[in-house]
């Protein structure tokens, strides 16, 4: 960071804590609704013995996934040696370590028991690919904030290459181990797959970038630097680079299942006839998160504003996304004796349903808010922003 000037955010005081008392507000109710579903049980939720993970966890999800990616900006300014990001590189870093810690708070709480992560780290399985992710999200806060200090701490950026390809390799990693979690679930025939190792990599690149566009706008809007339209639309063109490299491992997975016979059913029920699933994947993940944004980053005539929409669509869209996987995928039935047909009063090879309830939404939402609520923490304390982005366009 040096040659650069760098200060925390001043915002006035009332439009700033106006927006930390709504997020306040947001993480009491979901603590409120943790402690409510902890106490009553999860049958308050509209979870069942066949889909175990909930709303809650496609927030969890999706901020996980997008923390990966919210690194794109530093790896571009310190493992590609595009100095013309370099002044963003510490926010970049700053917002990837502050998604996971909302993605992993919401994943604890809404385990029913928070309190048995403690048998999980005490007693490692690992043959499991749930303890092998303990591992890879507590080492992604090790080496991200390394990274940030190196930024930070002018005399160690010497080291700041070496970190920033460390914290590159490693959420390549952390993202294939997210993607691997669903790969390997055999019993689950709208899970395992390959494909799904290097279809989480591409949607953390996109989801990552896209919420970096809207946090940067957000942090103008609070009285830190405005971002320059010209650099506003050079990160919407990669937006929209990585939103067409995403759409194509969509299309990989869903053709490699229509490949195997088994898959033909499971592919009809997801794209065509499993109610509320299609919509999902066709009007959300396709049109939403896919053809707009790309039309609104790469067409003849973008702009700055068209790009900020994109990026709002693209979370939307992936939302959507990580419900039909996460959701869909568990209401299809197990595989669990293949080539055998199963009956039984407990309603085994029936499709399920499932409806969240407002006590998940909430918790969801508040995994949101408690990752840009240290994102400002850490804005108004830390030297992150730099005061001007006008002369590095």
């Amino acid at each position: 960071m040096a040659g650069i000037a760098t200060a925390t955010l001043v915002s006035p005081p009332r439009r700033l804590q106006g927006v930390a008392a709504v997020l306040g507000m947001v993480i009491v109710l979901a603590l409120a609704s943790a402690l409510y579903m902890e106490e009553n049980g999860h049958w308050v939720t509209g979870m069942t013995n066949y889909v175990v993970w909930g709303l809650p966890h496609v927030f969890a999800i999706f901020l996980i996934v997008a923390a990966s990616g919210a690194l794109n900006v530093a790896s571009i300014a310190s493992v590609f040696g595009r100095t013309a990001y370099k002044p963003l590189a510490p926010l970049s870093g700053l917002l990837a370590v502050a998604l996971l810690a909302g993605g992993l708070s919401v994943l604890v709480l809404d385990l029913g028991r928070p309190d048995r992560l403690l048998v999980a780290m005490l007693n490692q399985n690992l043959s499991s690919i749930f303890a092998w992710n303990i591992f890879l999200y507590s080492g992604f806060f090790a080496v991200v904030g390394v990274y940030l200090w190196t930024m930070l701490a002018r005399r160690y950026s010497r080291f700041t290459t070496a970190a920033g390809t460390m914290a590159f390799v490693w959420r390549l990693v952390l993202t294939t181990g997210t993607g691997s979690i669903f790969g390997f679930l055999v019993a689950r025939d709208a899970y395992h797959s390959a494909v799904m190792a290097p279809l989480f990599i591409a949607m953390s690149l996109v989801y990552g970038l896209a919420v970096f566009l809207l946090v940067l706008t957000a942090l103008g809007a609070l009285g830190g630097p405005e971002a320059p339209p010209d650099l506003v639309r050079r990160l919407g063109k990669l937006l929209g680079i990585l939103v067409a490299a995403q759409l194509y491992f969509v299309c990989v997975f869903h053709l490699t299942n229509l490949y195997a016979e088994k898959g033909i059913a499971l592919e009809r029920y997801l794209l065509l006839d499993g109610g509320v699933y299609p919509w999902l994947f066709w009007i959300g993940q396709v049109v939403l998160g896919g053809v707009l944004p790309l039309v609104l980053c790469l067409g003849p005539r973008t702009t700055s504003a068209g790009q900020l929409l994109a990026a709002a669509l693209v979370v939307l869209g992936g939302l959507m996304q990580v419900y039909f996987i996460v959701i869909g995928g568990q209401t299809y039935p197990l595989s669990v004796l293949p080539d055998w047909i199963l009956h039984s009063s407990f309603g085994d090879g029936q499709i399920s349903h499932y409806a969240p309830s407002l006590p998940e939404v909430l918790l969801g939402i508040g995994g949101v808010a408690l990752a840009m609520t240290l994102v400002l923490i850490g804005c108004s304390v830390l030297r992150i922003l730099p005061t001007t982005l006008e002369h590095h366009e």
